[in-house]
């Protein structure tokens, strides 16, 4: 029952998310007497292109825990 509830749970923040999403989506500012939107296209909400060069850079500070499992999978990888 708990993971089941986790997973509601997560299910129910990605729902929120979404309507947060859409609100930011549809939002809108004045400009002199015109309402026009925040966003000129859908690149200007999300920038995939650089969302993905951020995955690939690697983080300039790594956590020491993180460097800990790298080490320890890289061994089992080795079969060591």
């Amino acid at each position: 029952m708990r993971a089941y509830n986790l997973k509601r749970v997560d299910k129910e923040y990605d729902i929120h998310l979404q309507a947060w999403l859409n609100h930011a989506a549809t939002a809108t500012k004045e400009q002199g007497k015109k309402v026009v939107s925040v966003y000129k296209d859908f690149q200007d909400f999300f920038d995939y292109k650089k969302r993905l060069r951020e995955l690939e850079t690697p983080t300039k500070r790594t956590e020491p825990h993180l460097i800990r499992l790298a080490q320890i999978a890289k061994k089992a990888n080795e079969g060591q």
